[in-house]
């Protein structure tokens, strides 16, 4: 099941990684919660998916 979220973004920082995503074939938010799930896994205890 997926969760929207809302997130508060420098503008030119997302557009630059918006431009990334475009040209680069990445979906915005898979990347995203690839990153936390990388980040959760890096603690002690992480939350696997």
């Amino acid at each position: 099941m997926n969760k929207k979220v809302t997130l508060s973004i420098d503008a030119k920082t997302y557009e630059n990684f918006q431009k990334y995503c475009e040209e680069n074939a990445v979906m915005l938010s898979k990347k995203i919660e690839i990153w936390i799930n990388d980040f959760l896994n890096e603690k002690k205890g992480g939350v696997k998916k």
